[in-house]
Order: structure tokens, then sequence, then C-alpha cells
């Protein structure tokens, strides 16, 4: 499956903190971004880098490929 525009499920990226408890401040700050710019990506107004997608999979303890909406597996293979 190809990474393109309409198949990013940015649900995926707005429900992950809401699962956690956290507030879209705390998930910028855990990553290293400004809240603005990680809001943007909740709203699908703008996509997460290749370094942020890796750092949002990591911090919330699911793939990459999840989050982008790609699979409905949470797991990180390894």
């Amino acid at each position: 499956m190809a990474c393109q525009g309409d198949a990013w499920n940015f649900r995926k990226i707005a429900d992950a903190p809401k699962e956690r408890g956290e507030t879209q401040a705390q998930v910028a700050t855990a990553i290293g971004i400004g809240e603005r710019h990680y809001q943007k990506f909740e709203s699908g107004n703008n996509l997460p880098s290749f370094h942020n997608l890796c750092a949002l999979a990591d911090h919330f303890g699911v793939s990459m490929d999840y989050l982008a909406g790609r699979t409905d597996r949470r797991d990180v293979w390894k």
C-alpha cells in the first residue's frame, strides 16, 4: 500500500493522547515540537515529518504504520 494523503488517518493521531490521558501540550513537549505544530497533525492540516511520525510512534508505543492509517495493528514489529 502506498502512502498517499488520503491514506492518512488523522483520527488515530488525535485519539492516541486521549487514550493515555495526555493533552496536546504534553505530547508536543514529549516529542520536542510546539503545541501549534502538533495541533496541525491532529487536525490534518499538516503531515508529520518522518522524524516526528517516528517520535509520535515511539511516544505512544505504536507503529508508524498504525498512526499513518496503513494498518489497524498497533504493535511494533521487531
